[in-house]
């Protein structure tokens, strides 16, 4: 591809300049299983960009505590869910070792998973977990899957109602929990210190009123957060080279042998990052330089997407404990 081309195509997909990253700590695992022991949390979660090293940090953390009780690893990544989908998802089962692990793998790719199934599917899991007293651990990038199992209420289908919104925007947060208090029993502090959260709970609730609907019941109430910190620069770096290696022990293929399967490449492409600039490549569209460079900027946009979320829920007053990895 000519130097001209490749300019063309970065101008295409403009990095906006990052903001200053958190400051980082070091996580003391002796207090973090006190604190689960004694009540004051019932779920860890390790959170971060992707290519932080999330998963390697909550495999090691689930080994350490291990040697008091034993624990497993769920996981909070939107597409690891998907049977087939392994190499552009970096499921990297290897790194799991002898921890058990959970929600990877749980339906065909080439169908829909939607947030409220995989709450549903969450709940049943953690459930598990505690009755057989281990320590969850959720380990993912996907904010809204995170925030879906631990934001202490269920998620039921419940669709937007837009003008709702805008009346109860008019109101301040301690008036909105006030009112939200008169329809029942109040949800956990993650939804009561975000005035977002405070709104969706009244849409949910007001909605409930007037129809039935299917909704969980047994969420984590108090979760311990921990962020995987990695310098811009390293998490570019390691995302260029994890590219490189998936490209080529075999991404390609992958896409091609699901594309044989039947799946249709639109329903490929819905995946987006490597399923979509891939499943682009096969067909055709995309010559392999195009694709690599396409993917590379999408996947760092991904990632600066994915902080944005997670500062936002420190916005909203969830504590997350950041430390270097």
């Amino acid at each position: 591809m000519s130097r001209n081309r490749q300019n063309k195509l970065r101008e295409a997909i403009p990095i906006p300049p990052p903001a200053p990253l958190p400051d980082p700590e070091v996580i003391d695992v002796e207090s973090v299983l006190n604190d689960y022991l004694s009540g004051n949390t019932d779920l860890i979660v390790v959170l971060g960009p992707t290519a932080s090293g999330k998963t390697r940090y909550a495999v090691e953390l689930a080994r350490q505590l291990g040697g008091i009780v034993s624990s497993e690893i769920l996981s909070a990544d939107s597409r690891q869910v998907y049977r087939g989908m392994d190499v552009g998802t970096g499921k990297d089962l290897e790194e799991y070792g002898d921890v058990p692990y959970h929600l990877i793998d749980i339906v065909p790719a080439g169908t829909r998973f939607d947030l409220y199934q995989w709450q549903e599917a969450f709940e049943k899991a953690y459930k598990d977990i505690r009755e057989r007293g281990r320590i969850p651990i959720l380990c993912g990038g996907t904010g809204l899957y995170i925030e879906a199992a631990t934001c202490g209420y269920s998620l039921p289908q419940v669709p937007p109602d837009e003008e709702l919104r805008a009346e109860l925007e008019q109101y301040d947060i301690e008036e909105l929990i006030a009112r939200l208090a008169e329809l029942g029993p109040l949800p956990g502090e993650g939804v009561l210190q975000s005035k977002r959260r405070v709104i969706r709970a009244l849409e949910v609730a007001l909605y409930k009123q007037d129809n039935p609907v299917a909704e969980t019941s047994y969420l984590p109430k108090k979760p311990y957060y921990i962020g995987t910190l990695v310098s811009r620069e390293e998490r570019n770096a390691r995302i260029d080279a994890r590219l490189d290696a998936r490209l080529r022990n075999g991404l390609i293929d992958e896409v091609k042998s699901l594309l044989d399967s039947g799946i249709r490449p639109e329903d490929l492409m819905y995946y987006g990052l490597e399923y979509k600039f891939v499943t682009q490549h096969v067909l055709g569209i995309l010559s392999y330089e195009e694709m690599r460079l396409l993917l590379s900027n999408a996947i760092h946009q991904f990632a600066k997407r994915q902080m944005t979320w997670f500062r936002g829920m420190e916005k909203d007053g969830i504590k997350i404990h950041w430390t270097n990895v």
